[in-house]
């Protein structure tokens, strides 16, 4: 499997982690004490990590390390849009939209003198 796409395939399960250990705790723990949700949340951190770094291993050894965040970024809002939608139930707004283009426009910026070695 290309280094590229293994980073992009560990980091959206990272990813996943890593949205449910930020925000879950806002739906599922919010009558319990903070340090109970602050423990559970490391908890699913750990997790996390043993998916990130080793994707932030693979993907540095074929991108920078401003391609490599930018790639994160983007990846953090496709997860965390429909997260917020389905799981908190937030409303779905035009902002995420506007932010979506913004991180396009940070990938073009980014990968637009590498964009045949990947």
């Amino acid at each position: 499997m290309r280094p590229i796409f293994l980073t992009v395939i560990l980091l959206t399960m990272s990813n996943v982690f890593m949205t449910f250990a930020w925000y879950a705790h806002l739906r599922e723990l919010s009558q319990k004490p903070w340090i109970i949700a602050a423990l559970v949340s490391w908890g699913i951190a750990f997790f996390e990590y043993m998916l990130q770094v080793p994707a932030n291993r693979i993907g540095y050894s074929v991108l920078s390390i401003g391609q490599l965040k930018i790639l994160q970024e983007v990846i953090t809002l496709t997860v965390f849009v429909p997260f917020a939608f389905y799981y908190l139930r937030e409303p779905l707004k035009l902002d995420y939209l506007w932010a979506g283009l913004c991180i396009l426009g940070a990938v073009f910026f980014i990968f637009r003198g590498n964009a045949a070695s990947i």
